[in-house]
């Protein structure tokens, strides 16, 4: 008799598996949510700058403004990146001495640019950078005495070193800004026209600018 009992139970077990199992909760799965890839600074980019510049001297300094170009490329590992950038500008930093009608001159950097390196470290989305290089500057002397005038202009070589921050704002899209100081060699004007020319001393220059980047 107990076999026949613990028989029966058995098979009524198993009948009531199938039953039990089609009432049980369909399990729910739900898909892993897509994460999002971590910004990176790697690749080329271009660009446009403008900012301020003024001579470090202490009597008719130069100062104004200048706007141009960037062009450059970065290489991340980890949080640390490493870059070359160049660039170029057209400048309106000058400054004029004299009594006008009489005897006047005037200095002015036309253009100018850099060819540098930067090392920074990378938050994410925010760069802090320092950077140092080449510097050029397409300087320009003028002197005018009884209202006959001439000019001489060179291109000055030197170095730069400064500092930055640029942050990403948009995919693709980011904005920085940065300090510069630039020092020029100095150079023989107005050969031509004196014996043995004027030589000028070192030129400084403290510079402020700020741009907008594209990154491909």
């Amino acid at each position: 008799m107990k076999k026949v009992l613990l028989t029966t139970v058995g098979l009524v077990a198993l009948g009531m598996t199938p039953a039990l199992a089609a009432d049980l909760p369909a399990r729910a799965y739900t898909k892993a949510p897509a994460v999002a890839p971590l910004p990176t600074w790697t690749g080329f980019y271009i660009g446009a700058m403008g900012g301020w510049g003024k001579e470090n001297a202490d009597n008719g300094a130069m100062s104004g403004g200048f706007a141009g170009g960037t062009l450059g490329y970065n290489w991340q590992t980890g949080p640390v990146v490493f870059g070359v950038e160049a660039d170029a500008a057209w400048s309106d930093i000058k400054a004029n001495a004299g009594v006008p009608g009489f005897v006047t001159a005037s200095a002015k950097i036309q253009d100018m640019g850099t060819v540098r390196g930067r090392i920074g470290y990378a938050f994410d989305q925010v760069l802090v950078y320092g950077t140092g290089g080449y510097a050029w500057a397409d300087t320009k002397l003028g002197v005018s005495v009884l209202g006959v005038s001439f000019s001489d202009s060179k291109v000055l070589s030197g170095w730069t070193a400064g500092a930055g921050i640029e942050a990403m704002f948009a995919p693709h899209w980011s904005v920085k800004g940065e300090y510069l100081y630039r020092s020029f060699s100095g150079g023989t004007f107005f050969s031509n026209v004196i014996a043995g020319g004027v030589s000028t001393g070192t030129l400084n220059v403290n510079s402020f600018q700020v741009g907008v980047n594209y990154h491909f």
